[in-house]
């Protein structure tokens, strides 16, 4: 049995909210313990794979858009999209605090970390049936989450040389300890030897993430907007993301709520250097392309276009008869709109190579559709519309797409885009025209580019799946970030932050969520819990 002294502070969870928790802490003067299952190269958790996209409200980088934004008209936004139910105190007072206090606790403590912004915001979840951001609040960090994570772990470092912060890796968190009615520690398993361990600290705070990365407890807690879970589920989320920590934090009496609130995404497909089970890429969807069911037919009435209600995507997915579907696009829409969610697929962003990122968006992001068509499984190529439908229908094993129904939405598709613009009449050519409005959008859509065009070949077909991504619901917790029992009232020596509190609250996102909140959310939830551990109250409403 491995034991340890008391510390003021167990952390468990070394990602971006227990990094940020334990920054704060150490600053205070606090002894911390940060334990993380992972390796030590892993430290920082899925922040550290992320786009790094932050939600804020006024920001110099939206004035200098010309973005007059506001609080109230994000908490507006916030409130449509949420979609609260009556009972939903938590999460809508965890909302409040968000947009009230996200640019000065977290966009302006970041820049004081060292953290830097793209100079222009991205319009994200615009809202299709509910309305949703009215202005750009998408704030790309210069590097990604890549060095967003890497730029506080850096800070970290003499906390560790001076013995402040003892940092311990392979360390399995399974139940928490409790004396006199408060939590006193933790206790679980060192991964790579099997030894059991007990740890005592002066109050425990978790941050172990969500349950995505489950795929079991996905299912079992799958929306039933959504019908039954699809048979195809991809894992886009961190690997020990499985719900440990709510049932740790349940046993104790924590309430466990919203579980059914999940952020997952459309256009998942499967991980060509697979590091996890079921292991997915989560595509950024080109918005030039056609959207089709399993068989081949344009999902509708209203086409499928990202960027407006991610939710909905994948409402409308799962609505069909089987739930996966086809983008069809060409080799010249491939390298204008394609990319992959994320740091990895996004390296001149995340090396902060200037150079290299102007390249990819003037001349097409070459290196990417290169990799993906050659090594992608979910990627087919060919030089007419029948070869294409034919190898569809070889990867997916039946002929379940039909040739003519596809031909059919092809020519109407494309017979409109010849059309002078005034002419045009179809739902995704008069998103397409308000989206190249915005410069943020601009740069990155064709311009009047019909699929079969033989300027523009090959095709491609891209099969996608839902992919699992975030918990928008969780252990839920006070604006100071403390656990809260059955009775409303905090458990002592207990708190939540990150996902692991839905990011707050519980699920401070409710349905739908505006991106871009998740690491903000992480973010402030975590400065909460050490301002409460120090005295101190952080967010108000």
């Amino acid at each position: 049995m491995e034991a340890s002294p008391g510390h003021s502070v167990a952390i468990v969870g070394a990602g971006i909210a227990g990094i940020v928790c334990a920054l704060e802490l150490l600053a205070h003067g606090e002894r911390v313990l940060l334990l993380d299952r992972d390796t030590p190269d892993q430290l920082g958790g899925l922040a550290r794979e992320s786009f790094g996209g932050m939600f804020a409200v006024d920001t110099p980088e939206q004035r200098r858009a010309g973005i007059r934004d506001s609080v109230d008209q994000a908490l507006a936004d916030w409130q449509a999209f949420a979609q609260f139910g009556a009972d939903d105190l938590w999460p809508r007072r965890w909302a409040q605090a968000y947009v009230a206090h996200c640019t000065p606790e977290m966009y302006w403590w970041l820049r004081g970390k060292g953290i830097k912004y793209f100079p222009v915001p991205n319009w994200v979840e615009r809202g299709q049936f509910t309305p949703g951001n009215s202005f750009p609040r998408f704030h790309i960090v210069w590097g990604t989450g890549h060095a967003l994570a890497t730029t506080l772990i850096a800070q970290l470092q003499p906390f560790v040389h001076s013995g402040q912060l003892a940092l311990r890796f392979h360390h399995r968190v399974e139940g928490l300890t409790m004396q006199n009615g408060a939590v006193v520690g933790c206790q679980g398993v060192v991964e790579d030897t099997g030894a059991a361990f007990e740890l005592r600290a002066g109050a425990v705070v978790l941050a172990a993430g969500g349950i995505n990365g489950s795929m079991e407890r996905v299912r079992q807690h799958w929306h039933a907007d959504w019908g039954r879970a699809p048979e195809v589920l991809l894992n886009g989320s961190h690997r020990y993301a499985d719900g440990r920590v709510h049932d740790a934090a349940a046993a104790v009496g924590a309430q466990i709520t919203h579980l059914d609130k999940m952020w997952n995404y459309a256009a998942g497909v499967h991980h060509y250097h697979s590091t996890k089970p079921h292991a997915g890429l989560s595509l950024v969807p080109p918005k030039t392309a056609l959207w089709l069911n399993w068989r081949g037919e344009r999902i509708g009435p209203q086409p499928l276009v990202s960027g407006y209600d991610t939710r909905e995507l994948v409402t409308q997915i799962c609505r069909q008869e089987r739930a996966y579907s086809w983008q069809l696009l060409n080799h010249r829409i491939a390298l204008k709109e394609l990319a992959v969610s994320g740091a990895e697929h996004n390296p001149s962003l995340r090396d902060r190579n200037a150079p290299a990122f102007v390249r990819d968006l003037l001349r097409g992001n070459r290196w990417l559709v290169d990799t993906l068509l050659a090594r992608c499984p979910d990627f087919v190529v060919a030089q007419s519309l029948p070869e294409l439908v034919e190898k569809m229908n070889a990867l997916q094993g039946d002929q379940a797409v039909d040739l003519a129904t596809v031909e059919q939405a092809v020519r109407g598709y494309d017979a409109q885009i010849l059309r002078p613009d005034k002419f045009q009449n179809d739902e995704q050519l008069r998103r397409l025209q308000h989206l190249r409005q915005y410069r943020g959008d601009r740069l990155r859509l064709c311009k009047r580019q019909p699929i079969v065009d033989a300027k523009a070949l090959p095709l491609i077909a891209i099969r996608e799946f839902i992919i699992s991504r975030k918990s928008l619901g969780g252990i839920q917790t006070d604006l100071e970030s403390r656990a809260l029992g059955a009775d409303g009232a905090p458990i002592a020596g207990l708190y939540a932050i990150g996902e692991a509190a839905g990011f707050g609250g519980g699920g401070v996102h409710g349905l739908r969520a505006l991106e871009g909140t998740f690491l903000g959310g992480c973010v402030l939830s975590a400065r909460a819990a050490a301002a409460s551990l120090a005295g101190r109250t952080l967010l108000t409403i």
